[in-house]
């Protein structure tokens, strides 16, 4: 049996993850929403979103670095060819932080995404995939105004994947 798979993400106004290194805002709302949804999970990574994350990794995560370099070492977890192999590793729930090209890899296995959206627009930059209202709802909506530790504000928003029923069965 296979875990769940969740994608978490912080993406801009139109769409955007990054102008190319690292997460563009600093907002404590979310990355203590980040750090409290990650806690004690397995993480699907790509090798350079694991490389900027050096450091950060609490006990109890257990990362999974998508990768074709099969041979690079990751400390308290492991690397994987393929986000299949990886739900096949991970117990109970895989949550993908990204990059780009991960997301992108991943989001046709997800069943769940966790988007905190920044009211500001990138114009540029690494992409998140799109997220059609004909294959995904919003179930949760938590909002958090522009403050002294805020530039922006936010919204993080869970979506569930819709089930459609297979008519043809």
């Amino acid at each position: 049996m296979s875990a769940t798979l969740t994608l978490i993400a912080v993406v801009s106004a139109d769409g955007f993850i990054s102008t190319g290194v690292g997460v563009p805002w600093d907002l404590p709302a979310d990355r203590a929403h980040f750090r409290a949804y990650t806690q004690e999970k397995w993480l699907l990574l790509g090798r350079r979103t694991f490389e900027e994350m050096q450091g950060w990794f609490q006990p109890g995560h257990h990362p999974l670095v998508l990768t074709h370099d099969l041979k690079l070492e990751v400390l308290h977890g492991s690397t994987v060819s393929t986000v299949p192999e990886a739900l096949r590793l991970a117990q109970r729930e895989l949550v993908c932080c990204g990059g780009a090209e991960t997301y992108e890899a991943a989001m046709p296995h997800a069943h769940r995404l966790v988007i905190t959206q920044v009211h500001q627009i990138l114009g540029r930059g690494l992409a998140f995939p799109e997220i059609s209202s004909r294959e995904w709802e919003p179930v949760s909506r938590r909002t958090h105004g522009v403050d002294s530790d805020h530039a922006f504000a936010l919204e993080i928003v869970t979506y569930q994947r819709i089930q459609r029923l297979d008519l043809a069965a």
